[in-house]
């Protein structure tokens, strides 16, 4: 994203991520059964729950703007691929 933008307060905005029952129940399952098999710790539901939101909330909007900027990249070069499409003029 250009530095304008990041200038401009669009980083400090608060950034709402929903995720479905079915998704965010499998998401705690799979950091239950992560925790287990590297750490050989059981983490029950609750736990699971709170670091799933944490990771939401702390890592989950980095990378939704590397998306973000990685998607405004690939746009900005398909323009200049269609500028170079451009008939000269007579």
């Amino acid at each position: 994203m250009p530095a304008n933008l990041l200038s401009k307060g669009m980083s400090t905005m608060k950034m709402q991520i929903n995720i479905d029952k079915d998704t965010r129940k499998q998401l705690v399952e799979e950091l239950k059964g992560y925790f287990w098999k590297e750490r050989d710790e059981d983490l029950g539901n609750l736990g699971a729950e709170l670091l799933l939101d944490f990771i939401i909330n702390t890592i989950g909007p980095h990378l939704y703007n590397h998306g973000i900027q990685d998607a405004y990249s690939y746009m900005n070069e398909r323009v200049e691929d269609l500028l170079a499409l451009e008939k000269p003029l007579r």
